[in-house]
């Protein structure tokens, strides 16, 4: 059987960082938290494939999707309290 030329785990992954970055870009822009949320989600799984490393590095980034769900958190949160003023 031929080799695949083509790796769709592959593709699959940096699209998923690609979008994460994309939406989390647009969120602070916009200043919407449903992107935000969404970059969080979508960033998610590729962070947890570098957690699994041994280097404290991999540690480090798999902390990466806190930014935007912390974010997402913050703005969501002034939007009410300013939607109640």
């Amino acid at each position: 059987m031929e080799t695949v030329g083509f790796y769709w785990i592959g593709l699959i992954f940096w699209l998923l960082i690609g979008s994460g970055l994309v939406l989390l870009i647009w969120g602070l822009w916009k200043k919407s938290w449903h992107s935000l949320l969404i970059s969080g989600i979508l960033l998610i799984l590729p962070t947890l494939y570098f957690a699994g490393g041994e280097s404290w590095v991999g540690k480090v980034i798999a902390l990466f999707p806190l930014i935007p769900f912390t974010l997402a958190y913050y703005i969501k949160k002034r939007k009410i309290n300013i939607s109640n003023a």
